[in-house]
C-alpha cells in the first residue's frame, strides 16, 4: 500500500517513508492510497482476540513494508505492564446502551498513549527501512496530553531528540508538571506565549523552512512529528474503535454486524478521524458524534460547511480541545473529495484569510458522516457531577463534554443505538476542574488536589500522577512564537 499527500496525490511513498517524514514536503498530510476492508467474518475473529492481537490485525493491513513479526514485537512492547489495566482500552458499561471506552490507562493517563507508546518503534524502524542515516528530532506542539505522551515514548530513545512546545496558560497544573519534570537526556520542553494554535503554527513554520532543514542536515539531523499529522500516530488509534466494538459484542450489548455509535471529544480531529477510517474499513458504525467545547469551530463546520478560525479563543476546563485549527480535517476533506488541488486551495485560504467554505457536495458528504455538538464549561461541570452522583462514575472534563453532547444527540434524534463514549483522560489530570464540578475547593497546587479528589470520591489516583508530588520541574522557560525555531536550533547540535 502506498501513501499520497493530501495536496499532491501524484507523489507516492511507502508507509515507512510516510511515517519517517511525518509531514509531506508540500505541507500536506499523508493518507493511504486505498482503505483496506474488514469482513464480518474477520470482525468475528477480532472478537476472540485480546487488544494486542487486534492491533496487529488492523495495523498490518496498512503497513505492508513491515513484517507481522515486527508488529507483534512492537505491539507487545508498547502495550504491556506500562498500562494499569490488562485490557489496555477497557469499556465500562453504565447502562445497556452506553459504554465508556477508557483510553487513559497508559503511563501518562491520556489517550495519546494508545499511539505514542508504539510510535517510537514504528518511527525508528521506518528510518532504517528508508536507509536514513541522519538522526531525528521529534517536534511537537501540544495542548497538554500529546506532549507528555510523546516525551514518555521517546525519552532516551537512541538516535532521537524531542522538543515539546505547550501554551503557557493552556494546560492544567498536572499536565504542566508531567511535561516539565520529564526525565531523559534527549528531551526539551518549553512554554509558548499564546494558545495551542500559536504553538502549532510555530511548529508548522519550522517544518516548512527549507533553509533550516538544510542546516540540520549538515549537522546530521532532520525533523519529524509525533503530532497526529503523522500517519504513525493516527493508525494505532483506529484499533481501539474495532476493539470497543468487539467488547460491546462480547458483552452481549450488540449483535455482530449491527451498528453502534461513537461519541468523540476532539479538537484536532485526529481521534474522530480514526473512527471514520474504521467505518470505511467496514466497522459497523451508524454515527460518529463530534463533541466540542466552547471552541466550537468543528461544530460550525460540520453543520454549515464553513470553516472559520477568526473567532474568539476560549481557555476552557477541557484544554486539550482548545483548538481552532483542526489539522486532521484536511485528511477527511481529501478522502471525501479525492481532489488534492481543491484541498490545497482550502489550506491556502485557511493560512491567508483564516477560513474557507467547501463545495455543497462536500458539505453534504461531511454532514452525512458526522453529527456535531458542543457545550460550555458550566454544563460540563453539571454533567460530571450528575454522572458521579447517579452512576458513581468519575469522568474528566473532556469526557464530560462528550457525555453532554451525547445527551443532546439522543434528545434531538431519538436514536437508541448502542454507543461508546470515548474517555480521553483520567479525571485526575484535571483534578481542579473535576473537584469544582463536585462542589469542592481548589485553592491548592495540582499535586495536593490529586489527594483531595481521592478523598472526595474514593477513587485512587493513577500511580504515575500520584508520583508527581515528589517531582520538580526541569524546564521552566517560555518563548514567543517567533523564537521557537531558535530553541530547536540551539537544542539540535
Amino acid at each position: 500500500m502506498m501513501y499520497v499527500s493530501t495536496r499532491d496525490k501524484s507523489k507516492k511513498v511507502t508507509a515507512a517513508k510516510a511515517i519517517a517524514q511525518g509531514l509531506a514536503p508540500d505541507g500536506g498530510l499523508f493518507v493511504p492510497e486505498t482503505i483496506p476492508a474488514v469482513s464480518k467474518a474477520q470482525l468475528g475473529d477480532l472478537c476472540a482476540m485480546d487488544y494486542r492481537a487486534r492491533a496487529v490485525a488492523i495495523m498490518e493491513q496498512y503497513l505492508e513494508d513491515f513484517s507481522r513479526e515486527e508488529l507483534i514485537h512492537y505491539v507487545t512492547a508498547a502495550y504491556g505492564d506500562n498500562f494499569d489495566d490488562k485490557l489496555i482500552a477497557p469499556v465500562k458499561f453504565l447502562d445497556d446502551a452506553t459504554g465508556v471506552l477508557e483510553l487513559y490507562h497508559g503511563p501518562t493517563c491520556a489517550f495519546k498513549d494508545m499511539a505514542l507508546q508504539i510510535l517510537p518503534y514504528l518511527l525508528t524502524a521506518s528510518l532504517k527501512k528508508c536507509g536514513e542515516e541522519r538522526q531525528v528530532c521529534i517536534l511537537v506542539a501540544t495542548s497538554g496530553d500529546t506532549g507528555k505522551a510523546a516525551l514518555e515514548g521517546f525519552a532516551d530513545v537512541k538516535g532521537t531528540k524531542i522538543v515539546v512546545f505547550y501554551p503557557r496558560d493552556g494546560v492544567s497544573d498536572v499536565q504542566k508538571l508531567q511535561m516539565t519534570s520529564q526525565s531523559g537526556g534527549n528531551v526539551f520542553v518549553s512554554a509558548v506565549s499564546g494558545n495551542f494554535d500559536d504553538a502549532q503554527t510555530g511548529v508548522k513554520t519550522i517544518f516548512g523552512d527549507a533553509d533550516f532543514a538544510a542546516k540540520l542536515t549538515e549537522r546530521g539531523w532532520f525533523l519529524s512529528s509525533a503530532n497526529s499529522i503523522n500517519w504513525g500516530r493516527l493508525l494505532p488509534q483506529i484499533v481501539y474503535y474495532f476493539s470497543a466494538y468487539c467488547d460491546f459484542v462480547n458483552a452481549g450489548k450488540l449483535k455482530l454486524g449491527d451498528a453502534m455509535n461513537f461519541v468523540v471529544p476532539t479538537g484536532n480531529f485526529g481521534d474522530i478521524l480514526a473512527g471514520w477510517y474504521a467505518k470505511q474499513m467496514g466497522l459497523p458504525v451508524k454515527t460518529l458524534v463530534c463533541a466540542s467545547n466552547a471552541n466550537n469551530v468543528l461544530t460550525d463546520f460540520i453543520r454549515t460547511g464553513a470553516y472559520n478560525k477568526n473567532r474568539p479563543f476560549y481557555t476552557t476546563t477541557s484544554p486539550s480541545m482548545d483548538i481552532l485549527v483542526s489539522s486532521n480535517l484536511e485528511r477527511l476533506l481529501y478522502c471525501l473529495s479525492g481532489d488534492d488541488k481543491l484541498v490545497a486551495s482550502y489550506m491556502e485560504q485557511l493560512k491567508t484569510s483564516g477560513g474557507y467554505t467547501v463545495t455543497e457536495p462536500l458539505r453534504q458528504a461531511v454532514a452525512k458522516e458526522f453529527y456535531a455538538g458542543c457545550c460550555d464549561d458550566a454544563r460540563t461541570a453539571d454533567t460530571i457531577r450528575e454522572v458521579f452522583q447517579t452512576q458513581n462514575y468519575l469522568m474528566d472534563t473532556h469526557t464530560g463534554v462528550a457525555w453532554s453532547v451525547l445527551e443532546d444527540y439522543r434528545k434531538e434524534t431519538g436514536d437508541k443505538t448502542p454507543t461508546a463514549v470515548l474517555s480521553t483522560a483520567s479525571p485526575f489530570k484535571f483534578c481542579d476542574s473535576v473537584l469544582r464540578a463536585l462542589g469542592e475547593q481548589t485553592d491548592a497546587p495540582g499535586t495536593v488536589l490529586l489527594e483531595r479528589l481521592t478523598e472526595k470520591t474514593g477513587v485512587p489516583a493513577p500511580s504515575p500522577l500520584a508520583a508527581l508530588k515528589i517531582k520538580t520541574a526541569r524546564f521552566n522557560g517560555c518563548v514567543e512564537k517567533h523564537a521557537m525555531m531558535g530553541v530547536v536550533d540551539e537544542f539540535v547540535k
